[in-house]
């Protein structure tokens, strides 16, 4: 059984607003709500594992009957860190269990069906899949002395879903954390695991600013 664990645990500081951006509407919908139903209609098998912060959970619960929104899940807290979130995420898939787990931002809520397949499918030979884009504008290193302008198609730029076997996650995310895992490939592939990388589309972006929010509405 595959599983996908979507965290959500944006404040929307740098969205300039007092409500998470997650919960904000995009097309007449919040958003969360959207990347879950991406989710569901990539598969209705899928298990669907919803981490929130505790505190915005009983919000959250309100915009469902608000919206009526029937898709199921399963609820976890959120953590301190992403990673935190992940391993509270995952206690909720059984120890025993076979299959692919994906993890998933919630305010991405345009991966394309194509892509989501294409990751879960790929994990199930490779074990550790993401997806990613070309970078297309060109790329400066900084340094201590300036700058100096580095070869972009070296390059690529990082979306979830990250998917993983699941006994693979799991053993991985019980390294203790450190400041390097800034994704959950940093994590499996501190320990130990390579990753391999399948095309991402474009459309996928992370909402985290009100200019991504004009987008979110032009793609909707």
């Amino acid at each position: 059984m595959d599983y996908v664990i979507i965290v959500a645990g944006g404040k929307g500081l740098r969205m300039g607003s007092d409500i998470p951006k997650q919960f904000l509407p995009i097309g007449g919908k919040p958003v969360l709500m959207r990347t879950l139903e991406r989710f569901r209609a990539y598969s209705s098998d899928l298990q669907i594992i919803l981490v929130l912060p505790e505190a915005q959970q009983d919000y959250w619960r309100q915009l469902c009957e608000e919206y009526h929104f029937d898709v199921e899940y399963q609820l976890a807290n959120g953590g301190q860190t992403r990673f935190h979130s992940v391993q509270n995420g995952l206690a909720l898939v059984p120890d025993d269990a076979e299959g692919v787990v994906g993890v998933h931002d919630g305010v991405r809520p345009f991966p394309s069906i194509e892509v989501i397949r294409n990751c879960y499918e790929t994990a199930r030979e490779k074990k550790a899949v993401i997806p990613v884009i070309p970078v297309v504008e060109t790329v400066r290193h900084l340094e201590n002395k300036g700058s100096v302008t580095v070869p972009r198609s070296d390059y690529r730029l990082v979306q979830t879903p990250q998917t993983f076997d699941i006994q693979l996650l799991k053993a991985a995310n019980h390294q203790p954390y450190n400041d390097g895992f800034t994704d959950d490939a940093s994590v499996v592939e501190s320990y130990g695991h390579a990753i391999t990388l399948v095309e991402g589309n474009r459309e996928n972006i992370k909402i985290t600013t009100p200019y991504d929010m004009k987008i979110a509405e032009v793609l909707i």
